[in-house]
């Protein structure tokens, strides 16, 4: 093949119509054999989705706008109940490109230390001036876009006085803070480029019935010696205002550039927008399924402006995670997962967070984001159109033999392949890619409209498997959808996984395509590689 050739095939199937003579020979010299080509068509020049792509959303709106990459109990090495407290878990999901981070602050046994634990477990606990440290030295190592670090605020208001202290000093020019309180919109990601974010709730000061000190802290109260109180303050709008109450603990509340919090009431309440104060509100994946059962337009219309942070329920001790498109749908800018969990729907989260670059910020669907000339708002429980149709041709894979030991799935013969292309059930309560075959799995996990499964027959015994079977997807929301992988092989009454990868359909480049696989944690094989025809079709 000449170099003339090798163009034509880039504009004409690889669907890049801008391609230059220079793009060509850049893969090749002289002439490029058949060999040669193959080796091309696997390398990572021709992914279908190239990690070496730059931010290319709008960065300039407010931190509303966008998804986050949003991590759960951040400092936790496994599951919720009695794993080791550490940084390395903040470290490796900063790494990964996580802008959100969750801290939980207690007092130590003797209420003059800050410790950052899940409370009332037997988890161990890790100091939190080795996690602001942590924070401090990888936020900006894998995107430059700004960090928020939420607290779950168990403390005194002696002890916040020392947090605050232990922030600004450890973060310096780093740390961003508002002017105000009454922000009535945010700032944009572009605007605040390598800045920390402090988001928990306002500390509120009353007095129980013993005249102690208590403070209202969102998940229960803490005396002022740092001992749990049985006594609630009124629900937040009952009290009187204390002249005194901004004094409060001043340097604490000042550290917070996005203020957390519920409204007294129930869910109609929550929801509110005050037109005059942009705000998080935080609800479990429970709380929210049953929010946007007969909420659903205003949980879209609130996320317009205000952030909306959704974490596991109680329930998760596993560190298991939950369907994100639910919050997605509904515009959730922080979907919270555990980081230090395994799975399909990490791998899904994983796979969003590969669009715009990696940055860890995807900018939100229009639909979300508009408004009708009557104030109406996009309806997630509305029939969907199709959009567009995906075809997606399997060809073949390889690299196995070089990644996995001879006998990882057969102790005497090769591996029998089988492919399932589907679109996942976004409802699921089960992973449906568990099967008792060898299998490459292409799908998309997506909104529940676009459920569908299929599957390529299977190839045994063989390490470099061609399927050449294509399948057609008719996509209703292409903006969230996910192209997902796994492979599994099995024989009877066993299983090994073979690997896996998700990555944004949004991004996805048309034509003869390579997808690197990677395993259960998330880390890229250095050779199995899928071999794909993708197209797009109104």
């Amino acid at each position: 093949m000449a170099v003339e050739e090798l163009l034509r095939f880039l504009m004409e199937h690889q669907g890049q119509k801008s391609a230059t003579l220079k793009d060509a020979q850049a893969i090749f010299h002289r002439e490029l054999h058949l060999h040669d080509f193959f080796t091309y068509l696997l390398a990572d020049l021709n992914l279908a989705h190239p990690p070496s792509s730059k931010v290319h959303h709008d960065m300039n709106a407010p931190l509303s706008h966008y998804f986050l990459f949003t991590g759960h109990n951040s400092y936790l090495t496994g599951n919720q109940l009695s794993s080791n407290s550490s940084v390395e878990p903040i470290k490796d999901a900063l790494l990964r490109g996580v802008r959100v981070i969750e801290l939980d602050l207690w007092p130590d046994s003797k209420g003059n230390h800050v410790k950052v634990c899940h409370g009332r477990t037997l988890t161990s606990s890790v100091g939190l001036q080795k996690c602001l440290q942590a924070i401090k030295d990888n936020a900006f190592k894998a995107s430059e876009y700004p960090v928020v670090i939420t607290f779950e605020d168990h403390l005194n208001p002696n002890l916040q006085e020392k947090v605050a202290k232990m922030v600004r000093e450890t973060f310096g020019d780093m740390l961003f803070t508002n002017e105000t309180e009454n922000l009535e919109q945010f700032l944009s990601p572009e605007s605040l480029k390598k800045k920390i974010l402090i988001s928990t709730k306002p500390p509120k000061v009353y007095q129980n019935t013993q005249g102690e000190e208590i403070l209202e802290n969102g998940s229960g109260t803490v005396t002022n010696d740092g001992q749990s109180s049985q006594c609630n303050p009124p629900e937040e709008g009952e009290h009187i205002p204390n002249e005194d109450e901004d004094k409060v603990v001043p340097e604490y509340r000042h550290i917070i550039a996005i203020h957390a919090g519920k409204l007294k009431g129930g869910l109609e309440n929550w929801l509110s927008d005050d037109p005059n104060k942009a705000r998080r509100l935080s609800l479990s994946e429970q709380e929210l399924e049953n929010a946007v059962k007969t909420h659903g337009t205003k949980t879209v219309k609130f996320t317009q402006r205000n952030f909306l942070r959704v974490y596991p329920k109680g329930a998760r001790v596993d560190s298991s995670n939950y369907n994100p498109f639910v919050g997605w749908m509904h515009g959730a800018q922080m979907v919270a997962f555990n980081m230090q969990g395994h799975g399909k729907h990490l791998w899904i989260m994983q796979g969003m967070f590969k669009a715009n670059g990696g940055c860890g910020y995807v900018k939100k669907p229009d639909f979300l984001l508009q408004g009708g000339p009557n104030d109406e708002v996009f309806d997630p429980s509305a029939p969907l159109a199709v959009k567009t149709v995906m075809r997606v041709k399997v060809i073949l894979g390889e690299g196995w033999h070089q990644d996995f030991h001879h006998t990882a799935f057969d102790y005497f013969s090769p591996p029998d392949f089988k492919t399932r292309v589907r679109r996942l059930k976004s409802h699921m309560k089960h992973d449906v890619f568990g099967d008792s075959f060898m299998n490459l799995q292409i799908g998309i996990a997506g909104v529940a409209a676009d459920e569908v499964v299929k599957e390529t027959a299977t190839i045994d015994d063989e390490w470099l498997p061609v399927w050449n079977e294509e399948f057609e997807f008719q996509l209703r929301v292409p903006e969230l959808a996910v192209l997902r992988i796994k492979v599994v092989e099995c024989d009877a009454g066993s299983s090994d996984f073979g690997g896996q990868a998700c990555l944004p359909v949004s991004e996805l480049r048309t034509g003869i395509r390579a997808v690197a696989l990677h395993d259960k944690k998330g880390n890229k094989y250095k050779h199995v590689r899928l071999l794909l025809s993708i197209k797009f079709e109104l």
